[in-house]
């Protein structure tokens, strides 16, 4: 059963919110993928913060049309899945991860803001740390002058006691 003209309205509303956020686009054929595997992708997807839903091609065409993702419509021909989030890593990751693990669900192509990619830089682009990973790493960077010069200034009353003790002992 179809849906009627409103509820097509609200479902291009509702993608066209989520483009708006979003910073990357990944859609892949799921043809032959069997029912329980979607769940799982979704149940990945949710994890990771990634909003993903099948879509008839008309409608998110009309989604992404005057979007900085319109170079993707030209990719959206057959049954596809669209995902999409505010961190491009974390989009490429679930998806690349699942079609390693799935070989029905093939990824076709993914889009940032104004460049459209191809599905060898999606699973390039999935090989990178995330904003997560990158964001420990600088903090540990930024962090670690700070913690040695706590250890400097820790190992001068550290080494007058442990002088004072030998000093004791001694005597």
């Amino acid at each position: 059963m179809g849906l009627n003209l409103d509820e097509k309205k609200a479902v291009v509303a509702e993608v066209s919110a989520e483009v708006a956020k979003a910073q990357a686009i990944v859609v892949a054929e799921y043809r032959g993928l069997e029912v329980g595997n979607m769940t799982e992708l979704r149940r990945q997807a949710r994890n990771a913060g990634v909003y993903l839903r099948v879509l008839k091609n008309t409608l998110a065409r009309r989604a992404v049309k005057d979007t900085p993702f319109e170079k993707l419509s030209d990719q959206m021909v057959g049954p596809l899945i669209y995902g999409m989030s505010s961190d491009p890593v974390a989009t490429a990751k679930v998806m690349n991860e699942f079609a390693k693990a799935n070989d029905k669900l093939v990824i076709k192509a993914g889009a940032m803001p104004n460049s459209l990619i191809s599905s060898a830089e999606v699973k390039a682009l999935a090989n990178m740390p995330s904003r997560d990973e990158l964001i420990a790493k600088l903090l540990g960077t930024m962090q670690a002058p700070v913690a040695q010069f706590v250890r400097t200034l820790n190992e001068v009353p550290s080494r007058f006691v442990r002088t004072l003790a030998a000093v004791r002992d001694a005597k």
